[in-house]
């Protein structure tokens, strides 16, 4: 904010007394400075936001105690690696912002996948059609023709696996918090941002009342002590006029710090309300995606299973194989003829 610079936190605690000014006159300098070290050691300002120190700010409880909420730990600004001041709320939003980014690159991880589904799937189903070792014979042959033949079956397992993740875990991770997500998060910003820059303009109508008070304060002593030792012909009905006008510049310090009291207790009670409302969308938002990647490892965990089952007719197959038994239907198909050669006669 432009007007930040000039409200730090040395500037405002020097004069953070004067937000509980005495009534002019009636309060002595001595005493009004001992209320004013008093005031000092229990607040201090901040970009604006009043904040307790000291004693006072260990009797502040938390809002939601044992929770790590948001709506407990974001009330100061902070300067990010550029300098640059952040609020505390921008820093909620940045959070909210990054998570849909990361959403959105869970996507395409799983997109990535689901390719590499499909371009193994297609490959398989091609190999499956490959006339390799087709001539093979007897129960070996079997086997071999089965296990070709699993190699499609697993090819579609894998396809559907595909489908499957791109139905029940890539398109949901696309569309959860889809269009009007962008929109809802500008519109918490400008809310919050509209208060705090309220907030600022009544921290500035109070320091001007503080000056404009401590002037008149200055004058008033003034003419009291030029009357006292009689360096000055001022009457003292020019005393009382004096005084009215400290008295006048107490009442509007008074109720420029009652504005701003006003304003920052509605920016506070508008900051939990919205910390908390972004609280709730990101366990939504980490909830939504823990049962996505659960579905996921599902799905996964029957492709595995199914790809048991194409190979479990290849097994049953592979245990009958019988080499006898090959020979003997080779042999049957094959023989030349069963007679032997003998010794020739002369």
């Amino acid at each position: 904010m432009e007007l930040e610079e000039s409200f730090d936190a040395e500037s405002s605690f020097d004069d953070v007394s004067c937000l509980s000014p005495q009534s002019p006159g009636s309060t002595s300098p001595a005493r009004r400075q001992n209320k004013e070290k008093e005031i000092k050691e229990t607040k201090i300002t901040i970009n604006c936001v009043t904040f307790p120190v000291s004693a006072s700010a260990l009797e502040q409880q938390l809002l939601k105690p044992n929770e790590w909420s948001y709506c407990d730990y974001f009330w100061a600004d902070k300067r990010d690696p550029q300098g640059a001041t952040v609020s505390g709320f921008e820093v909620l939003l940045q959070k909210q912002l990054k998570g849909k980014q990361m959403q959105k690159e869970m996507a395409e991880f799983i997109r990535e996948r689901i390719k590499i589904e499909e371009e193994y799937a297609k490959n398989l189903s091609k190999l499956s059609m490959f006339p390799m070792a087709a001539q093979e014979e007897g129960t070996l042959g079997e086997a071999w023709a089965q296990l070709k033949k699993s190699l499609a079956d697993e090819a579609e397992v894998h396809l559907k696996f595909s489908s499957k993740l791109q139905s029940e875990v890539e398109k949901p991770l696309l569309t959860f918090k889809g269009d009007n997500f962008k929109k809802d998060m500008k519109k918490y910003d400008h809310h919050i941002a509209d208060l705090r820059k309220q907030l600022v303009s009544r921290y500035a109508a109070v320091e001007k009342a503080r000056k404009a008070l401590a002037d008149r304060q200055k004058d008033l002593e003034v003419k009291t002590q030029q009357l006292e030792i009689k360096l000055s012909n001022k009457t003292e009905e020019d005393i009382k006029k004096a005084r009215r006008k400290s008295t006048q510049a107490g009442d509007d310090l008074m109720r420029c710090v009652d504005l701003y009291n006003q304003a920052q207790s509605k920016w506070f009670e508008e900051m939990v309300t919205t910390s908390l409302e972004l609280e709730r969308l990101e366990v939504e938002r980490v909830e939504t995606i823990q049962q996505l990647l659960r579905q996921y490892t599902t799905l996964r965990h029957e492709t595995d299973m199914f790809n048991q089952s194409t190979l479990e007719p290849v097994d049953q197959l592979l245990q009958s194989v019988d080499p006898a038994k090959d020979r003997e239907l080779w042999v049957k198909e094959h023989k030349t003829g069963d007679l032997r050669p003998v010794d020739m006669d002369i």
